[in-house]
């Protein structure tokens, strides 16, 4: 039977109209998520990059057990849906890390396609990816991210391919994260299914304006994060004058 997290987090991402996608904020932590979940957002999607800052390690460095862990503690605070970035697995096997989610109580996952700055096999991916959704059935909402565009290969038709396979594997969205705003239209047009948009705080296109170029929903990696380091920061050099 699917959880009810997981079938409201996956009904939060239908029928959405284009100048209306599904906002999720990146909590890095208990007090953040509750920030976000205050404030009215309805669901939250955890930036591995963020969490990684908040617990002192360089993105793509913290130890898998100190990462379910940080994300049990955001799902715990808060009452909404929350989907993890989990990075590339940590080496697990699909049944294990479906496993360590649902125990971490999240609903759902970003599952990216490189390690090492590396694109991997589509295919081989793809089927992995298939191994995830074997064993979570409908427990999580699976979001695939598609890494060519910050791996250095610009043609749309690269991750549209990628997207492909990753949909047919089971992947319920796809995130071809760093892909420019010109060319949304045409990756909306040639993948099935929800798109998932990176957002920039403060530069680019907003929320809304990435709905109109055909995001489902829009995340924002670790840059709320930052924005949150930032002002920390300001406030101690005050402090310090």
């Amino acid at each position: 039977m699917v959880t009810a997290g997981a079938e409201r987090f996956r009904a939060l991402h239908r029928g959405r109209a284009p100048e209306d996608p599904l906002v999720l904020p990146g909590p890095w932590d208990a007090a953040s998520a509750r920030a976000f979940a205050e404030a009215g957002f309805p669901a939250l999607a955890t930036p591995s990059a963020g969490v990684a800052a908040s617990l002192g390690y360089a993105d793509g460095r913290t130890p898998a057990g100190e990462m379910f862990a940080a994300v049990a503690r955001i799902a715990r605070a808060v009452d909404v849906p929350v989907s993890a970035d989990v990075e590339g697995g940590y080496g697990l096997a699909p049944k294990e890390l479906v496993e360590r989610l649902l125990e971490a109580g999240a609903v759902g996952c970003n599952l990216e396609d490189s390690a090492d700055g590396v694109l991997k096999d589509p295919a081989e991916h793809a089927e992995w990816l298939a191994g995830v959704r074997a064993a979570a059935g409908g427990d999580l909402f699976v979001n695939a991210r598609v890494d060519t565009f910050v791996r250095g290969v610009d043609d749309p038709g690269a991750a549209i391919g990628r997207a492909a396979a990753y949909v047919a594997a089971g992947a319920d969205c796809v995130y071809p994260i760093g892909a420019p705003a010109a060319v949304l239209p045409l990756l909306r047009a040639g993948i099935q299914g929800p798109l998932n948009v990176l957002a920039r705080p403060g530069e680019g296109p907003s929320p809304a304006e990435l709905g109109g170029l055909g995001a489902t929903r829009v995340t924002f990696g670790p840059g709320l994060q930052r924005c949150a380091d930032a002002a920390v920061r300001e406030v101690a050099a005050r402090l310090a004058r």
